[in-house]
């Protein structure tokens, strides 16, 4: 088959083709894995105009108009011209360059939209959704339930059509642990849990720093938290003050470059999160990816990742007792025994393989 991938987004910071594969390659090795088995085209938009071949796919950075539909227009033109027999779009939030794109290919065409974390649209936009339903032919979700609120706005129309699939995946491969806390300059022998996200209410760090706080009263641990925005910081290092000997326990590490994230998920034993929503979960799945023991929030897409809990530990959100718990529970288990079967679940369910099979799949049975 031939599929081609369309990203409608313009991203203009952009205007060197590998910078922006480097950037997306969470995404672009689903392509590449796809790539194996059929003739693979991606569409995006960058500052940039011309093609380049890598690892298998095609990309092509075309023209575009000014306006949203001139550019849908030209985008689903030079889809057209590669005669694709699977289309698929990144992201939910196009309803109208959907429609116009199906004008464009006509009914032969497979379109399959793959979910970013967008839940139902508002108005205008939900109106538009509803018509470009019955023009699409599948929808991919990192969690199957994760469809059922736009099933229940009658977007969806039949859920027959939603399937589950992993959105993006990891670049990352687990290193020697050893190595890796000697390059940070961790301590090598203290068990060591890892944070990553922004310090925003959805992701609620301040619940995982109460119950760390509670956690390390009976258990020494480390926790190192990486972060990009800083919305809740002055409530954390308040939490620390009011606890002192957390300030020995919990470091505050900021933002780091995402090529040095393979180091920080090896040198971790646990992951956490205390978010209350995530489309998929990019951080969790590139620490799983290392072997990191996820002890994570009990949303759908946490319980597709570790197999409802099978790997790993699942806590109700916002519970930072039931998280104290769960610390303590996750430390009675063998490690190592934990740490194969996250690795296993990586491998047979979040890998850019895993995921591009599961596509292909979907696309060979429309």
């Amino acid at each position: 088959m031939k599929i081609v991938c369309i990203t409608y987004t313009r991203k203009a910071q952009f205007n060197e083709p590998k910078a922006w594969l480097h950037r997306v390659r969470g995404y672009i090795g689903i392509l590449e894995a796809l790539s194996q088995k059929h003739e693979v085209v991606s569409i995006d938009r960058i500052n940039y105009t011309g093609n380049i071949r890598l690892n298998g796919v095609d990309h092509v950075f075309p023209e575009a108009g000014a306006s949203r539909l001139s550019a849908a227009w030209r985008l689903n033109r030079y889809a057209a011209a590669f005669h694709p027999d699977i289309v698929l779009i990144q992201g939910m939030i196009f309803p109208l360059q959907t429609i116009l794109l199906r004008l464009q290919l006509g009914h032969k065409v497979r379109i399959i939209l793959q979910n970013h974390a967008e839940k139902p649209g508002r108005r205008r936009r939900k109106l538009f959704q509803q018509l470009a339903d019955p023009v699409v032919d599948a929808y991919l979700f990192a969690a199957k339930e994760m469809g059922n609120d736009l099933v229940n706005e009658r977007i969806i129309r039949h859920p027959a059509k939603i399937h589950q699939v992993m959105e993006p995946s990891s670049v990352f491969q687990p290193q020697d642990q050893p190595s890796a806390r000697a390059h940070l300059n961790l301590d090598p022998d203290t068990t060591t849990f890892l944070w990553v996200g922004r310090l925003d209410t959805n992701k609620d760090p301040l619940t995982v720093v109460k119950a760390f706080l509670q956690f390390i009263q009976t258990h020494p641990a480390r926790l190192y938290m990486i972060f990009h925005t800083n919305e809740l910081q002055p409530q954390i290092e308040k939490l620390l003050d009011e606890n002192p000997a957390g300030k020995n326990h919990v470091f505050l590490i900021g933002e780091k470059p995402h090529d040095d994230m393979q180091d920080w998920y090896s040198a971790s034993d646990y992951v956490i999160s205390g978010s209350h929503y995530e489309g998929s979960g990019v951080a969790i799945c590139e620490a799983m990816s290392c072997g990191c023991i996820p002890i994570l929030t009990d949303i759908l897409s946490f319980r597709m990742m570790t197999d409802n809990g099978n790997c790993g530990i699942l806590y109700p959100a916002g519970d930072s007792n039931a998280l104290t718990s769960a610390l303590k529970k996750i430390m009675e288990r063998n490690k190592q025994e934990q740490r194969q079967k996250v690795l296993n679940r990586y491998n047979k369910e979040l890998s850019f393989q895993a995921i591009a099979d599961a596509i292909h799949e979907i696309a060979s049975g429309l």
